[in-house]
């Protein structure tokens, strides 16, 4: 049987969330099981999580480049058999930050022929018209499946120990293998530039507005998603007995708002015009940030309250802004376009989480409030860039996307 149109829209989100499944894994269990076992102040733990989005960064360029030469299916299938093949390899090996954070890395680069990839192989079959909300239903399930990735990982760590969370999880990407399988085959449009060549990506400023949104949108989620399990973790060890939800149940209710939420920024941008709801969202998102930091010591209804308000306006403008950038792209530099995108987002994404454990520790560590009110300061502050990014961009945008 072949995929087409429809199922294969809906066989390619549940693929991507068979990819996802050990996209936070480490994070998951980082703050009760590989901080404590390891020693590992928040610089190190901090390290170790972004591992993944380093290694995903310098492998991106490349893999997804090589989608305007080859069939992106093929790089997809090879990609997320990887990821699985160094999930499985972290439950097996890991015993200290060096050969966690080395392995981490190569789960990355698996990721990296995964995700992007994953996006031009579903692009490349779908008929024009109705692209928008066929890339939002992918990029938003990314997000399903990080609640699903939290909550998977946290609850066999729980049960079964650290290592089974990554031998349970790592198994997650053979779902996309299976739909590999199933694609008709592709052939991309003949192009004569080289295979690096992103001279053209980056003299479409329409386009680069976007990519550069996207890393500031990308450095503020994966700041969050890096510890929202340990600040969690803070907020019930400061209200001993009167906090009702666990890390586990945040951590997938933060994750879970994160598909609805992309959907309807994407639906809200095409209505009322891409640039001005991006920006109106991400001001919104500094300022949630903010208020959260300056209520770390808070009642816990609260801090939740806040956390699900920002659960649902970080997330927010991921669809419009991979949406944006996918319409904005030439066609015969998709790929590259693509390729670009990620390589900053995810690039950004590493600093985020790295950048935040550094912060946590030079402003008290983990265990302090000044701490994470330095952390969610460095969240607002960043999610700052995006408006500026789009105001760039929209003085050479004639597209109107």
């Amino acid at each position: 049987m072949r995929l087409t149109n429809r199922s294969l829209v809906v066989a390619m989100c549940l693929g991507q969330l068979g990819n996802l499944l050990p996209h936070v894994a480490v994070p998951a269990v980082m703050p009760q099981h590989l901080m404590p076992l390891w020693s590992l102040n928040g610089t190190q733990a901090g390290l170790m999580a972004s591992a993944f989005a380093f290694g995903y960064m310098l492998a991106v360029p490349v893999l997804t480049t090589l989608t305007d030469r080859i069939d992106a299916r093929l790089i997809l299938l090879v990609g997320s058999a990887a990821t699985a093949l160094a999930t499985l390899a972290f439950g097996l090996f890991a015993d200290g930050l060096w050969s966690a954070t080395a392995i981490w890395g190569l789960a990355g680069i698996g990721f990296a022929g995964a995700y992007m990839p994953g996006l031009k192989a579903l692009t490349d079959r779908l008929p024009p018209g109705d692209a928008s909300r066929s890339i939002t239903l992918y990029t938003s399930s990314f997000s399903f499946g990080v609640g699903l990735s939290f909550l998977v990982a946290q609850l066999a760590a729980q049960w079964l120990g650290w290592r089974a969370a990554f031998l349970i999880t790592g198994l997650g990407p053979l779902i996309m293998v299976v739909a590999c399988l199933a694609m008709p085959p592709v052939t991309p449009l003949p192009t004569q530039r080289r295979l690096l060549d992103f001279g053209p990506v980056i003299r479409n400023r329409p386009a680069m507005g976007y990519v550069l949104g996207y890393g500031a949108h990308c450095f503020e989620l994966y700041g969050i998603r890096t510890w929202i399990v340990a600040f969690w973790t803070f907020v019930v060890a400061q209200q001993a007995g009167s906090v009702w939800l666990g890390p586990v149940a945040v951590s997938v209710i933060f994750s879970l708002l994160a598909m609805p939420a992309s959907i309807l920024g994407n639906e809200a941008a095409m209505r009322f015009g891409r640039h001005r709801t991006l920006t109106l969202l991400m001001l919104a998102s500094a300022a949630v940030a903010v208020a959260i930091g300056f209520s770390v010591t808070a009642p816990p209804l609260l801090i939740l309250t806040l956390l699900l308000l920002y659960a649902f306006t970080v997330p927010a403008d991921s669809g419009a802004l991979t949406s944006g950038m996918a319409m904005s792209a030439t066609p015969s530099h998709k790929g590259a376009t693509m390729a670009m995108h990620t390589t900053v987002g995810f690039g950004l994404s590493a600093l985020g989480a790295w950048a935040a454990g550094i912060t946590l520790d030079l402003a008290g560590g983990p265990s302090s409030a000044s701490g994470w009110l330095a952390v969610f300061a460095l969240l607002s502050s960043s999610i700052l860039l995006g408006p500026l990014a789009l105001w760039w961009a929209r003085r050479g945008d004639q597209t109107g996307v």
